[in-house]
């Protein structure tokens, strides 16, 4: 029988794995794990990881890559908010630093394989989610995730509605959007009809 949520995201929101025990290099910083969860979501966002502004604010996707992505689905604030209606579990609780580019460095591994499957299993509620990036959908669409993200999200139709594959909302994917204006017009309409019908 999974635990509870509330003592789980309790234990989720004190880790500090990749401090303590990581896998190679510790984390650059001291973890601040950001998530939102609630067993009545029936909606949920699995992305990378936080960046640096919600890291610092401790709020999940309070930056321009959020703005993007509450526009595609079609949500305000206050709705995008509430963890009665959706659940926001990135692969990588914490900001995981910047590359030697600038970069953000790829999610910790830890996060996935100390507390992802527990937590799937306390939150049974969940009728879609929206996999953003090629971390989250390498994981939850396990061999039905394709050679490249460009072509996973062409798929969507064989993961809806359990799941809607995206790009990350971050304006580094611009170039992507521009060249695939297929995902606006085919992608987003069906995604904000599903999350419409979950969360009003």
């Amino acid at each position: 029988m999974p635990r509870a949520l509330g003592p789980l995201l309790k234990d989720i929101r004190a880790c500090r794995l990749c401090m303590e025990a990581p896998d190679k290099t510790p984390l650059p910083h001291e973890p601040r794990p950001v998530l939102q969860a609630s067993k009545q979501a029936r909606l949920a966002i699995f992305g990378q990881a936080p960046g640096n502004l919600v890291h610092q604010t401790g709020v999940p996707f309070n930056d321009p890559s959020g703005d993007r992505l509450r526009e595609w689905m079609g949500l305000a604030s206050e709705e995008f908010y509430d963890p009665k209606k959706l659940a926001i579990i990135p692969m990588g609780f914490c900001f995981p630093g910047y590359d030697a580019k600038g970069g953000d460095l790829p999610p910790r591994k830890e996060c996935a394989r100390a507390w992802r499957d527990e937590l799937m299993a306390a939150l049974p509620n969940i009728e879609t989610a929206i996999l953003v990036g090629g971390y989250a959908q390498k994981w939850h669409l396990k061999d039905g995730n394709r050679k490249t993200l460009t072509e996973t999200v062409k798929a969507w139709r064989e993961f809806a509605p359990q799941y809607f594959p995206t790009p990350h909302p971050s304006w580094r994917n611009n170039v992507w959007l521009k060249k695939n204006p297929w995902f606006e017009a085919d992608v987003l309409p069906a995604l904000r009809r599903r999350v419409k019908r979950l969360t009003r």
